[in-house]
């Protein structure tokens, strides 16, 4: 059974920083690509960041570029998120994602989903 488990969520200051992980087991993701989604409350859920499975490109929605940065540790099968100079705006449950069977920038490409991690963001 293929499983995807955030963890590294919680409250933080605005302009703080926090590193979201992703467990993966089952199955070996060091050639798959895997992302990052979230969504806040009454919002849908969005695209936040992709890694390619070959090349390790990594891709980023326009609203987190510069500030978040993604990453996956082969060896581990685990996938990480550094998020700096958080805002408020970044306030939502964070989803690790494996494996697109199409374009990265919709949840539904990915075959696999985890249950989320909440991460708060305080003024």
């Amino acid at each position: 059974q293929v499983q995807l488990v955030e963890s590294g969520g919680g409250l933080v200051q605005a302009g703080g920083s926090l590193r979201l992980s992703c467990a993966a087991s089952g199955r070996d993701f060091s050639r798959d690509p895997m992302g990052w989604f979230r969504q806040a409350p009454g919002k849908e859920r969005e695209f936040v960041a992709a890694i390619s499975g070959s090349s390790g490109d990594t891709y980023y929605a326009d609203s987190v570029k510069g500030r978040f940065t993604i990453s996956k540790d082969r060896a581990k099968n685990t996938l990480f998120l550094e998020m700096k100079s958080l805002k408020l705006e970044d306030t939502a449950v964070y989803y690790c994602n494996g494996v697109a069977t199409a374009n990265y920038y919709y949840t539904t490409s990915w075959r696999y989903k985890g249950q989320g991690t909440q991460v708060t963001v305080s003024s």
